[in-house]
């Protein structure tokens, strides 16, 4: 059985980078703080927490979550720099970590997160411009995957609306070259 994605339609593609629009989703989401790789492992724990059965459904008891694709970080400061490019960076060291939740839940149908460090929210519908990759999603590797998709916006008069976000699609066992990344940025529709 295939693993439950965001919906999207592609508005123009060029290679690996492409401008998407997404249809609104609910995401179960943790903030953590720390350098990328160790605060990506943190959040993956709490959220992995939450889907695996540690909430309250609105039935009672427990429900375990179907796991979906992909989990995304990203800086959490939500402040944008009109004099700054958005990336992936935050000064604080804070992250927002969230993994999509499937498409046959309503906020009000998923199970409560009994752990008060993981929330719910809905995020509408949304443009975002990406850039595919595979291997590991280092830390100089996101950043060069982050310049050349600002770059390519910035080309096209693209607006971003947003910081930079890291979606990771594989499980960490994935052979690098199988792994399939991406990073988004969120622009204002043209």
């Amino acid at each position: 059985m295939a693993t439950e994605e965001p919906v999207y339609t592609v508005i123009e593609r060029s290679g690996s980078l492409e401008l998407r629009r997404y249809e609104p989703m609910i995401v179960a989401e943790t903030i953590v703080s720390g350098a990328l790789d160790g605060a990506s492992g943190n959040g993956f724990r709490l959220i992995a927490d939450f889907i695996f059965g540690n909430n309250t459904a609105p039935n009672g008891g427990n429900h375990k979550i179907s796991m979906t694709a992909p989990v995304t970080m990203a800086a959490r400061s939500e402040e944008i720099s009109m004099t700054k490019p958005p990336s992936m960076e935050d000064p604080a060291g804070k992250w927002r970590m969230h993994f999509l939740m499937p498409r046959q839940y309503a906020l009000d149908t998923l199970p409560r997160p009994n752990n008060p460090e993981v929330s719910l929210r809905e995020i509408p519908a949304t443009h975002y411009a990406v850039i595919r990759f595979s291997g590991l999603a280092g830390v100089r590797k996101v950043a060069a995957q982050t310049a050349e998709l600002k770059a390519w916006m910035k080309q096209r008069g693209i607006e971003p609306t947003g910081r930079a976000a890291l979606a990771r699609y594989n499980p960490p066992w994935t052979v690098p070259f199988l792994r399939r990344n991406e990073v988004m940025i969120p622009y204002r529709e043209r």
